[in-house]
């Protein structure tokens, strides 16, 4: 079976993933992301009201003109997990491909809010769900099995997807870290990746996230960030004045973490804005986390800056507001208050804990440096980086090797920088560039049988 494999987003960045695997005449896709740094560099810019063209020419989401040169029909667009990079460019793209949307039960519904968000495309692509351990077939021949494989990352319901073809597997493994004592959900599933590795024809092909593949050591375990962010929360509970959170708003385990000391050192949390409500609420909807009843989650301007005024009102000292804009990103809540366009005041001494790392890209440092900038120059004192990643280091690569055997190995989700850790990694377990050790670009097509 001829199998080629199109490397289209995340290749030459962190961001806007999308990769097509063609096997014979059926092709797979899997994500289609946003870079949000490329929309955050704009001002007032809405993704919504854009046309895809033209947010492929701003380097947003991926050029997808390459799929033209793939001989096949697209059965099933896949992505991985609900993050931006994976799933924002789907209500842009999907609609272009006559084949459903498969992922698990919450990614899903992330995706129908995106899908509900659009503005200049309409989407007729089925949604269809499937839990992390079962199969589906691909294409009329009944020789390709699409398998998901449970993993952690800094989501819930994330996957790595499996191509089961007569030429062996093909592994995707966009963005997982090696967790065995999660916060929340099922432990990485290493049992299965070793199956995989030495079943049938074994791994043909392995695509590997590289966002920390230049960091030496093991990712820590999501339980290691609570008990750190739990020591950081104990230290303030006699503390008078205001303590404020951010964190991603994806970050369901994270997020449940702080509502949970918020409330053991004596203070309301609460829940602002617009993503953090929609992911929040979305996992209470669907049984994934267990929130509070009266828990407040408010992603309306409006709503938001009343709970300011009634916090100020009461007490800053009862209350912990858990916020967006970890990344410093210029229109969310945090951002706003370091600005003082909000009605929550900080005082000399109040506390910003940042419970989350810089995602590694120029734009998102800058704009959590001036973040943090001016929470300072208003008296906040900054506790950042209470955060492990939701990615592999050189560890965690070299374990995954050892457990799928690949034959072949693309490198992705960073730059030619970023990649260089990954080579020489894969180089000492005996890959070759060129041979089977296959660094590529956005909009490359790669021949593997």
């Amino acid at each position: 079976m001829e199998i080629e494999i199109a490397t289209i987003g995340g290749y030459e960045e962190v961001g806007r993933q999308m990769t097509a695997v063609r096997m014979g005449s059926d092709i797979v896709i899997f994500d289609m992301g946003l870079n949000l740094s490329k929309v955050l560099i704009h001002d007032n810019i809405r993704t919504e009201g854009m046309h895809s063209l033209d947010l492929i020419d701003m380097g947003a989401i991926p050029d997808d003109r390459v799929m033209s040169d793939l001989e096949g029909d697209v059965k099933a667009i896949v992505p991985t997990h609900g993050h931006l990079d994976h799933i924002g460019a789907i209500s842009k793209l999907a609609h272009r491909y006559d084949a459903p949307v498969v992922a698990t039960p919450y990614t899903i519904e992330l995706v129908k809010g995106e899908l509900a968000d659009e503005q200049k495309f309409d989407s007729g692509n089925d949604l269809v769900k499937m839990d992390a351990g079962e199969t589906m077939s691909i294409g009329d021949s009944g020789k390709i099995e699409l398998e998901f494989v449970n993993v952690t990352h800094s989501i819930i319901d994330a996957i790595n997807p499996v191509l089961h073809t007569p030429e062996g597997a093909i592994v995707y493994g966009l963005d997982k870290r090696m967790d065995h004592t999660p916060v929340i959900g099922d432990p990485i599933d290493m049992k299965r990746f070793r199956e995989i590795g030495r079943e049938g024809e074994g791994v043909l092909c392995y695509i590997e996230d590289c966002t920390n593949a230049n960091e030496k050591g093991r990712t820590q375990s999501e339980r290691v960030a609570r008990e750190h962010l739990r020591d950081v929360l104990y230290s303030m509970e006699d503390y008078d004045g205001g303590i404020v959170a951010t964190t991603f708003s994806s970050h369901i385990a994270r997020v449940k973490s702080l509502v949970e000391f918020a409330d053991d050192i004596g203070r309301q949390p609460v829940l602002l804005g617009r993503s953090m409500e929609q992911y929040s609420g979305t996992a209470e909807r669907m049984g994934f986390a267990d929130f509070p009843d009266d828990l407040g989650m408010f992603g309306h301007r409006n709503s938001v800056d009343r709970t300011f005024e009634r916090i100020m009102n009461e007490g800053k000292e009862d209350y912990l507001p858990v916020v967006t804009g970890h990344q410093g990103e210029p229109r969310a809540m945090l951002t706003r208050m370091g600005r003082g366009e909000t009605p929550y005041e900080l005082d000399d001494g109040d506390k910003v804990v940042f419970s989350a790392g810089i995602i590694p890209e120029p734009t998102n440092e800058g704009q959590r440096y001036q973040a943090e900038k001016l929470l300072g120059m208003q008296g906040a004192r900054i506790y950042s980086d209470i955060h492990v990643s939701g990615h592999l280091k050189q560890e965690g690569h070299y374990e995954m090797l050892d457990a799928l055997q690949p034959q072949h190995i693309i490198p992705a989700h960073q730059d030619m920088k970023g990649f260089s850790g990954y080579v020489d990694l894969a180089g000492k377990q005996g890959y070759k560039l060129g041979r089977d050790l296959h660094v590529t670009a956005n909009g490359n097509i790669l021949q593997i049988v």
